[in-house]
């Protein structure tokens, strides 16, 4: 199971406030496989460089929404589907951007936080939709739904590295 291998190999053990950055994915395009990036450049009001949403390559990118900036996604989720469902995806199969660690995302709705120097606003949960299920299994659909992951805002250009903490503010947002 990727979560608990994780583990294993790193001997680290993170409280639920705190987390870290496990994985960064990106698409050129709609429906391409999910590329692995060690770093990546975040841009206010357009996304991940190099991602089909920054490039306008993605679904409903016609539609402006700070929502559609980033989406991500917790390891202790992947794991469980394998674990509890037998549904088997790798880090990239989800077709979210970041792959989290330690951290619950379905409270981060209306919350800032940092991921290395990039801050973040969590805007509402990324559910499964029909086209994740089309490009995996389609078991994944209710697997995921309400533990999908999360769509963020970027609130400041940066660098985000994988390995990068993630810092929870103390103060929520106004979404």
């Amino acid at each position: 199971m990727v979560y608990e291998l994780f583990l294993i190999e790193t001997g680290e053990v993170t409280d639920m406030l705190n987390g870290k950055l496990v994985g960064i994915f990106t698409s050129p395009k709609a429906g391409e496989l999910m590329v692995s990036n060690n770093e990546i450049r975040a841009i206010p009001g357009k996304g991940l460089q190099g991602d089909r949403y920054f490039s306008s390559l993605g679904p409903s990118t016609k539609k402006p929404d700070p929502g559609r900036e980033v989406t991500l996604i917790e390891v202790e989720t992947i794991s469980a589907l394998e674990r509890d469902l037998d549904i088997v995806l790798n880090l990239g199969d989800s077709r979210r951007n970041l792959v989290t660690k330690g951290v619950a995302l379905n409270h981060l709705v209306g919350q800032d936080f940092k991921i290395g120097e990039v801050s973040l606003r969590g805007v509402r949960l990324c559910e499964p939709c029909s086209h994740l299920a089309k490009l995996t299994k389609k078991e994944v659909l209710p697997a995921l739904v309400h533990r999908g992951g999360l769509r963020a805002q970027i609130l400041n250009e940066g660098f985000i590295h994988v390995g990068d903490p993630i810092v929870i503010s103390d103060n929520p947002s106004r979404v």
